[in-house]
């Protein structure tokens, strides 16, 4: 079967390497390089344990102090509200506890198996040297608020996830570059990170193309209907194949669209600054709850990043917010190279209200399939996913009830 994936991002190689897998003929089309969205800029933390989505009762409570600041965690630019404003009644709705229950149910039914799809795509293709098996904090200035993570160390339990809460002298001998000002952290022993979130996506891709998968850069505009649909785009080019996977991240909404699915997609626009060649600050990946980034010690250097800003995918980056996660990195991590020696970054994650992704049949034409959306777990979910698309694609059942993360749940 002759499938045609639509997106060369970490998601849709990974779906060619598993429709590699099962003998498929594999197209992968991109409208531009290999590994260009957050393929390029991730955390590169394998952030499975991860299991509460961002919209939730606490969050409402938080907006209105993060959008009183423009440079903070969470920031709306004032001339895209109007165009967001479906997305954030949506986001508000899926803050419902009913809601917020169900999607924390389909988040960690997909998180349980994003961690082993990982080591087994890595082990199939010869590149468990990028996978670096270090744990991962979750670090609390707050003794309140680390107590709060009790609780969610309980939910996270029952799904498998080991996580010790520890205290500042444990935290300290960990990792001795955080600066004393913490109360604790939430310690997760079996967390791992990547070498480098572009280099491993390029490496995935060589590997595809080397297992037979074909590349091809062009734009698609339209899916066609019909039991071999084809992908369109401009100037009369086409490819038709037995089946497509919509696998283009922050610019999927016009092709689920033209399917017949009107899904909120949108983009939480994330910012990073990455030190080349910088190491020894760091031995694992560190979260600062509460200033809405992350430090990832990666082979490539050493990367800060995080926070979320809504002006959607034309909007010029604004760094002054990188600046700002770069100085709150450097009042609570000894050591941080200066600013000016460090590479500026923004990129697209493609965010739904529920953080979850779509994964799924097209209700124009069973034929196409869904594969994004996955917000700030791309890297994370991206193997897990493409086992379950795979499946649809072989007419098999899916190893998890896929209901959560459909198309029509809008």
């Amino acid at each position: 079967m002759k499938v045609a994936v639509v997106g060369a991002g970490i998601v849709g190689v990974a779906v060619a390497h598993a429709l590699l897998d099962e003998g498929h003929e594999v197209l992968l089309v991109e409208s531009r390089e290999p590994a260009f969205g957050p393929s390029r800029g991730n955390a590169g933390w394998i952030a499975h344990t991860d299991i509460l989505p961002i919209a939730s009762p606490k969050i409402l409570r938080q907006v209105p102090k993060f959008l009183a600041d423009p440079l903070g965690p969470l920031s709306i630019r004032p001339a895209y509200l109007p165009k967001l404003l479906p997305w954030l009644v949506r986001f508000v709705l899926a803050a419902r506890p009913h809601a917020y229950e169900r999607s924390i149910a389909g988040l960690g039914a997909l998180q349980q198996r994003a961690l082993p799809a990982w080591q087994a795509r890595a082990e199939k293709t010869g590149l468990t040297r990028h996978i670096h098996h270090n744990g991962g904090l979750y670090v609390f200035g707050d003794t309140d608020v680390l107590e709060g993570a009790r609780s969610i160390a309980k939910r996270q339990a029952s799904f498998g996830i080991r996580v010790e809460i520890i205290g500042p002298d444990a935290l300290r001998e960990l990792e001795p570059a955080l600066k004393p000002r913490f109360a604790g952290a939430a310690w997760h022993p079996d967390t791992a990170h990547i070498s480098d979130p572009h280099q491993l996506t390029l490496a995935l891709f060589e590997a595809a193309l080397a297992r037979g998968a074909v590349f091809e850069k062009a734009e698609v505009s339209n899916i066609s209907l019909g039991d071999r649909p084809a992908l369109i785009g401009r100037d009369g080019w086409q490819r038709v194949a037995d089946r497509v996977v919509v696998a283009a991240g922050a610019w999927a909404k016009p092709l689920a669209a033209a399917m017949g699915d009107a899904v909120p997609l949108d983009t939480e626009r994330g910012y990073n600054v990455s030190f080349p060649d910088v190491s020894g600050i760091l031995a694992r990946p560190v979260s600062f709850e509460g200033h809405g980034f992350v430090a990832t010690p990666l082979d490539s250097g050493f990367r800060i990043g995080g926070a979320v800003e809504f002006a959607g995918l034309h909007a010029p980056p604004n760094h002054a917010r990188t600046r700002r996660l770069y100085d709150k990195a450097s009042s609570l991590i000894d050591g941080l190279p200066p600013f000016e020696s460090g590479r500026l970054w923004m990129g697209f994650r493609p965010s739904l209200p529920d953080s979850l992704p779509v994964i799924g049949r097209a209700s124009r034409n069973p034929n196409v399939l869904y594969a994004f959306g996955h917000g700030h777990y791309g890297m994370t979910q991206s193997h897990a996913t493409a086992d379950l698309v795979a499946a649809l694609v072989a007419g098999r059942e899916p190893a998890i009830d896929l209901a959560p993360f459909s198309p029509k749940r809008f």
